[in-house]
């Protein structure tokens, strides 16, 4: 940093009571430990909002122009890596009368201008531009090269481990034959053939929801997960923190920029050893623009995505990872409410854990769980996965699936794995599985990161069929040869793969034909049903459906223990409604599995009336 610019811009910002004589202290140290530009400090760590600094370079005479707008010549522009274009918001755009144009966000920093001039050899013409409209078009125009290797550094590594490819040609011969050999003995033998299938099924349905409390009960045996004390996060010292690199990928989400906000600046982690990134898609100028209108300072860097498909949140979380900074990486959503302590508590667990743990995930739950039938729904089963589901999970060593969010991942480690896979819409759960598979672990620690639940049932089954399609997809190209899967986890690893990831959604699917046929068998004497099914079929049916429902409401019921969420406990009776709805979002998961496997459905997200209260926030388990 130019130190003659950072007394003149500094000393602009101080008279005019923008800063403070701390913050000039904090911004010298800061610029020469981070490498970056002292314009991305000020806007992007909290000293100064975007609308206050272009006041003041207005009033000082500065103009400011829509680079946006203006001629540019990619084969000029190509001559600067983008990296340092993002590092230093300077923008060589065209040559205009054997002067080099440069879009830059501080027309003062005269010392960059002297290396652009000797980089090119002609003289610099400036142009003085908003940082963001600096960053969108120099992502757009130069960011091929990194969004190509977002997209396809996973596939040209490991295909075998890329979504790209639905259904091999195996599974495709498999399934066919399977319907084949089906409709063959449907017509040979009905009666039988029924007899056997309906079996299956519901032995199946019990079999799976038996495994899920069978990992319920192991992991209520664990009080805490990997526990952080108090004592211990007392003792750490600000210096000795890493840094911590935030993504959060978004998109439309401007009406929740300023809660986002408010929420990351509730985080107890220095500002200095923070890196945080909003990342946001080429085409999204509604939360471009809710970030430029803000008028309070940003604590975030925006890295802007350029358009490639397919368009998912793997694809944007890779690619803010070439422009990452810290030793640690999370990921959370626009809505989330992290604990306060969280990245403490994750930088001194890795310290304690062997260093063959990749990744440690925090607990996920929801702030508004009291609003309506769905809300409360949503929050037993989160409750169950993350408070008993994920602890059996790592209890019996076996694959953890991630989720979406609040996963803490070693940065170096995570490249090495190649990162998501941007074909994959569950990307969290898929790379669960590859990184158990390479022989790293995951753990969980005694924090908690509060979300919005989804109250609104069309936006549910939006974000449900989702999971579930992605789910679908984990088992389909992790099953594309079982054998070698055998040898990468084991036979523990495997059975739990089949009975965890693959169940899930064919449980759901089964789920209503074996409601319908119990419907019609109690309702209604239909002498064709007990032709095609006799009745010691038809008991074993009832009965395998009526324990599963009964066994997945008490995982449901024990859920709320942890957390004291007592309220909930009658809610649990009515899971076979919850698991109807299920239902239907795996059918539509399904339908588009096959029509569309890559399409990123968004959830909308801030239609709740509840906000979160961190004074009354509920206890971290």
């Amino acid at each position: 940093m130019d130190k003659k610019q950072q007394r003149y811009i500094i000393g602009i910002l101080s008279d005019r009571g923008y800063i403070t004589q701390d913050d000039v202290v904090r911004i010298a140290s800061f610029g020469e430990t981070s490498g970056l530009s002292l314009v991305k400090i000020l806007l992007n760590f909290g000293y100064i909002s975007r609308k206050d600094y272009q006041k003041c370079l207005l009033e000082e005479g500065y103009d400011f122009k829509d680079v946006r707008l203006e001629e540019t010549d990619l084969e000029v522009m190509m001559q600067m890596d983008l990296k340092t274009v993002d590092r230093d918001l300077i923008l060589p755009l065209r040559i205009e009368d054997d002067y080099l144009v440069i879009a830059v966000a501080d027309p003062t920093a005269t010392a960059d201008f002297l290396l652009i001039e000797e980089k090119y050899g002609r003289p610099v013409k400036v142009l003085l531009a908003s940082d963001l409209d600096i960053l969108w078009l120099g992502h757009k125009l130069l960011g091929e090269k990194y969004v190509k290797k977002a997209v396809f550094e996973l596939l040209n590594r490991d295909p075998e481990s890329s979504a790209l490819v639905t259904f091999t040609k195996t599974q495709l011969i498999i399934i066919f034959s399977v319907i084949a050999l089906v409709t063959a003995s449907l017509f040979l033998s009905f009666i039988n053939t029924t007899i056997i299938i309906n079996i299956l099924m519901s032995s199946f349905f019990l079999v799976a929801i038996a495994f899920k409390l069978f990992l319920a009960l192991t992991g209520s045996r664990l009080e805490l997960f990997q526990a952080v004390s108090k004592k211990e996060l007392k003792k750490v010292k600000k210096e000795d923190l890493p840094v911590f690199t935030i993504q959060l990928p978004v998109y439309r989400e401007d009406k929740l920029i300023k809660k986002l906000i408010w929420n990351l600046q509730s985080l107890d982690y220095p500002r200095e050893k923070l890196d945080i990134k909003l990342l946001i898609e080429e085409d999204d100028d509604k939360t471009l623009n809710a970030v430029r209108d803000l008028d309070f300072p940003a604590i975030f860097e925006v890295v802007v995505v350029p358009f490639h498909m397919p368009k998912t949140k793997p694809k944007a979380c890779n690619y803010g990872l070439y422009f990452s900074r810290g030793e640690y990486l999370t990921i959370y959503d626009a809505e989330d409410v992290p604990d306060q302590d969280q990245l403490r508590k994750v930088a001194i667990m890795f310290k304690k854990l062997p260093k063959n743990y990749i990744c440690i995930q925090c607990a996920l739950n929801y702030f508004n769980r009291n609003e309506n039938f769905l809300t409360r729904m949503f929050t037993l089963e989160y409750s169950y996965w993350f408070d008993y589901m994920l602890p059996g999970l790592s209890t019996l060593d076996i694959p953890v699936p991630l989720g979406g969010t609040s996963n803490h991942f070693k940065f170096d480690s995570l490249m090495e794995l190649g990162g998501w896979d941007p074909f994959n819409v569950t990307e969290d759960a898929d790379l669960g599985i590859r990184a158990f598979a390479k022989g790293y672990k995951i753990a969980l620690v005694n924090s908690t990161t509060y979300e919005e639940a989804n109250n609104e049932p069309f936006n549910w089954i939006r974000q449900r069929s989702r999971w579930i399609k992605g789910y679908m997809q984990t088992y389909l190209v992790h099953m594309r040869n079982p054998s070698k899967l055998i040898e990468k986890i084991g036979w523990k690893g495997f059975l739990g793969f089949n009975f965890f990831i693959g169940a899930t959604p064919v449980t759901f699917l089964i789920y209503p034909l074996l409601l319908l046929l119990f419907i019609c068998y109690l309702v209604f004497d239909l002498e064709d049903i007990r032709t095609i099914f006799p009745d010691w079929v038809l008991y074993i049916s009832m009965f395998n459906l009526a324990i599963g429902n009964m066994l997945i409401i008490y995982v449901n019921m024990i859920a709320v223990f942890k957390r004291r969420y007592y309220e909930l406990i009658l809610f649990s009776i009515l899971n076979p409604f919850y698991w109807l709805m299920h239902s239907i979002a795996a059918y539509k998961g399904l339908w588009q599995l096959i029509t569309k496997p890559f399409y990123w459905e968004k959830t909308d997200h801030g239609l709740s009336k509840v906000q979160m209260n961190r004074d009354t926030k509920p206890e971290a388990i």
